[in-house]
């Protein structure tokens, strides 16, 4: 990964597909920051106007002010967006 890439796991307690999502970037050694949602609607709004949703995980990778966003539940192409993005980046 590059060293200016950045990985930003929107999350919440008691999520089942948010601890899939921190488990797999753990096994892969993908450093992230963890946003939780828990008791902070203002949060769940910067979701809504950021992506026109407000459920969680969402996962972020990027730089600077460069983001493109996981939203839809399928780990393949969370895979695949990571893999993407640390090849644009190399």
């Amino acid at each position: 990964m590059a060293a200016d890439r950045k990985v930003v796991v929107w999350s919440k307690q008691g999520c089942h597909f948010c601890n899939e999502v921190k488990e797999y970037l753990e096994k892969h050694q993908i450093p992230y920051e963890n946003i939780s949602v828990d008791g902070n609607d203002s949060l769940r709004d910067v979701l809504q106007a950021k992506y026109s949703i407000r459920h969680v995980p969402v996962v972020e990778v990027g730089t600077g002010t460069s983001y493109v966003a996981w939203v839809d539940l399928q780990l393949g192409r969370l895979e695949s967006l990571l893999a993407v993005t640390a090849t644009e980046k190399a």
